[in-house]
This record gives structure tokens, C-alpha cells and sequence, in this order.
């Protein structure tokens, strides 16, 4: 089930949607669009934005390609926007093939942190003047599950998304009073094409059953609609917010 678009709740605003080639990101980008925003869309893939802008070429989507952990892209999506931005939805992620911390290699670890935190402290901190100049801003960050439990992923997941938390609610604390509301969503398992393979016997065994509890799969349009609403003013009273959006996983 998903929740009726609100035409203009966002017009006359510029939004950043990253990971937006595919999953939340292309229906977060798409909704933000849809309720009147310009929007900047960002993806490590040419072709997923070729096909966003094939499939809805008459929303005015901006499209930028380029890896979310470099700071050039971070600088390149501030110029794509002009400088000026309202909205940041961070939403690019990856997974750990569910390895363990005695498992994990340095590859997996430095590569998962730079896309799922670095990515997102960079393109915060190149937002954040132009936010603080203009007196407001939102920024909604994808987090998971994984940051509220520990047997939803692999050490390197769960650490990065438990930083997630940590990062989104020092803005909300340090910038609260600059007109800047900083939240997440903590997505449990969504139907998107991200790779979540177990590359680990143990933890296969271990996890498995543990997994066996998550309630349900949401539509990746499910969780857009929440992105949406804590990037709007409907949600101005809240910040430093960690969103479970997960069909009632948390409450088990």
C-alpha cells in the first residue's frame, strides 16, 4: 500500500536525492519531483538514471552521475543545485554479505563506511552553509534496522548505520537552532535490488533464524512517502529523529 502524492507540498524547493538509479532513491526522487520540487538525483549508474528519466521524462529530474563517497560528487551535486538547497535525502547504501567481524576484509569495511557514512557526512557538510545562511533545511538519512539490532547484517553494516544514527541526530542537536532538522528512517526489509547475499557459513547459521521474525517486505515507495513526510513541514516539529519504518520489526 502506498499513500497518495501531495501535489506542491514541495514546490519552489530544490531536493538532492542520492542512490535515486533504483529502489528508495528512484521512488523517493520521483515523489519529491512529483510534489512540485526540483530535484537532483544521483546515482553510480548511468543506465538506472537514463531509465529514471526515460520512464518519467516529464518531471524536470536533474540527474548526476558519480560515487556518493567522493567529495567531488558531493560538490558536483551542490553546483547541479545551484547552491541553494532545501531538502537533502541521503538514501545510497550497500551491504557486507553479511560477514562477521573475524571475516570481514578491509575492502568490505572501508568501502561499506565510505558509501553508507562518509558519503552522507560529506554531502551534509556541503549543504549545511548554504542551509544555515537561508535559516532552514531538511535532511533525511536511510538508515536501518541494522542500527537498532545487531542480527539484521554483517559488523560493517551494523556499525555504519549505527553512525548513521549518531551523525543524524549530532545536526539535528548542533543546527536544531539554525532552522536545520536532521532525521532518519530505519528501513527493515524493502523490496529494492540492493545484493545482501550471506558470504558466511556461520553467520548463516547463526543470523538465519534470527532474520526468520521480519514481519514483512515494504515497497520502496513505502518508505519514500515517510522520507517525504519528515522533509516536510508537516513534520517541522521533528528532529533528531530515528523513523523505524519497518512493519513492526522493532517492536519484537
Amino acid at each position: 500500500m502506498t499513500t497518495a502524492f501531495i501535489p506542491n507540498r514541495f514546490r519552489g524547493q530544490t531536493a538532492i536525492v542520492t542512490g535515486a538509479g533504483s529502489g528508495i532513491g528512484r521512488a523517493t526522487a520521483i515523489r519529491f519531483a512529483s510534489e512540485g520540487a526540483r530535484v537532483i538525483a544521483s546515482d553510480i549508474s548511468q543506465d538506472r538514471l537514463d531509465q529514471l528519466i526515460a520512464d518519467f521524462p516529464d518531471l524536470g529530474i536533474v540527474t548526476l552521475v558519480g560515487d556518493v563517497a567522493l567529495e567531488e560528487t558531493s560538490q558536483a551535486l551542490l553546483a547541479a543545485a545551484g547552491g541553494a538547497v532545501d531538502v537533502l535525502a541521503n538514501v545510497a547504501g550497500i551491504m557486507d554479505s553479511f560477514l562477521p567481524l573475524a571475516e570481514v576484509d578491509d575492502a568490505t569495511w572501508e568501502r561499506v563506511f565510505a558509501v553508507n557514512l562518509t558519503s552522507i557526512m560529506r554531502l551534509t557538510r556541503a549543504v549545511l552553509p548554504g542551509m544555515i545562511e537561508a535559516g532552514h533545511g531538511a535532511i533525511v538519512n536511510v538508515s536501518s534496522e541494522a542500527s537498532l539490532r545487531a542480527s539484521a547484517s554483517g559488523v560493517a553494516y551494523s556499525a555504519s548505520k549505527h553512525a548513521v544514527n549518531g551523525l543524524t541526530k549530532s545536526v539535528a542537536v548542533v543546527y536544531g537552532p539554525k532552522g536545520i532538522r536532521a532525521n532518519a528512517v530505519a528501513p527493515g526489509a524493502v523490496k529494492t535490488n540492493i545484493e545482501a547475499p550471506f558470504k558466511s557459513a556461520w553467520a548463516q547459521e547463526r543470523l538465519g533464524p534470527l532474520l526468520s521474525i521480519i514481519p514483512s517486505f515494504a515497497e520502496s515507495e513505502e518508505l519514500a512517502a515517510s522520507i517525504t513526510w519528515l522533509a516536510s513541514a508537516d513534520a517541522s516539529n521533528v528532529n533528531g529523529v530515528i523513523l523505524p519504518v519497518d512493519g513492526g520489526w522493532a517492536a519484537i
